[in-house]
């Protein structure tokens, strides 16, 4: 589905159950991104204008077995796998962290705020994330900080800097292009912690 324009309002359509609302346009730095609209009305779903976008009611309901939630085929979201390296831990993430896939992303970022340490959340097999990923990454990089460790991401899509960019979230975290470069910093971080006279 997609978002209708039109100058300074926008129709949002419920790809589930064709329910609309109409809101005011908020100027961003790319005209493609709904993102205000979504989270202000409560939907769930892509921030961009192309779908897909749930309304509340909709949202609640199990994902549609066909698999028209996903992008492009390559599936939901999911969490590949949980690698502890020394004082770093790494969460590789896959799919879409979406509404329906949520929970795993929470449960793991739970794993690792009772393991200890930094902690790299990999995003190189991320394709979307929508309102649910973002508030699960905005307040387990919150939770770390109060541990006094860091959680960054590590080689995001386009897609998903495009995102933290327009809800200025792109400041709030440490971005790192690679896995490798994450990790290396971190652990460069950890060592120089360890070294300085107490």
């Amino acid at each position: 589905m997609t978002v209708v324009p039109d100058e300074y309002l926008m129709t949002l359509i419920c790809d589930t159950c064709g329910e609309t609302i109409r809101g005011t346009a908020c100027v961003l730095p790319d005209a493609e991104v709904v993102w205000t609209l979504v989270a202000e009305h409560g939907w769930s779903g892509s921030p961009f204008a192309t779908g897909p976008h749930r309304c509340p009611h909709c949202s609640l309901l199990p994902p549609p077995r066909s698999g028209s939630g996903s992008c492009d085929n390559h599936g939901p979201g999911g969490i590949l796998g949980i690698d502890h390296l020394d004082d770093v831990t790494v969460i590789a993430a896959t799919g879409d962290i979406d509404l329906d896939t949520g929970d795993t992303l929470r449960t793991a970022l739970r794993h690792v705020a009772e393991v200890g340490g930094h902690v790299v959340v990999d995003l190189s097999r991320v394709h979307i994330i929508d309102s649910t990923g973002l508030g699960l990454l905005v307040r387990a990089h919150r939770d770390a900080r109060e541990r006094g460790v860091t959680l960054c991401l590590a080689a995001p899509s386009r897609f998903i800097r495009t995102v933290l960019h327009t809800m200025r979230l792109d400041g709030a975290f440490p971005i790192f292009e690679s896995l490798n470069d994450a990790v290396g910093q971190l652990s460069d971080d950890a060592t120089r912690r360890q070294h300085v006279p107490g």
